[in-house]
């Protein structure tokens, strides 16, 4: 994976609330899906990357209880690409 300069940044905060729809023991898992789709939803891109840290922030307190919202941000390269990181480490 090359990094190329983004085309388009946005920043978020998406709602997580849904992920308790789901059994009590798959909520993160779900909650990773609904990222996705909010991800797919707002920025119609080709791909979904989402970078490590956003992954161990939704997980960080076990699979039970994932965070109700996240702040991130989605980075669109030329190729379509979506990358998803967190908004607070991406800005100094």
């Amino acid at each position: 994976m090359s990094e190329s300069a983004p085309v388009e940044e946005r920043i978020y905060t998406v709602p997580l609330g849904r992920a308790w729809v789901a059994p009590r023991y798959r909520r993160a898992e779900k909650a990773i899906t609904v990222l996705r789709a909010f991800v797919k939803r707002h920025m119609r891109p080709a791909s979904v990357i989402i970078d490590t840290k956003v992954n161990e922030a939704i997980w960080g307190r076990g699979i039970r209880n994932p965070p109700r919202r996240i702040r991130v941000k989605l980075s669109k390269d030329e190729d379509g690409a979506v990358t998803v990181t967190l908004a607070e480490e991406a800005e100094p």
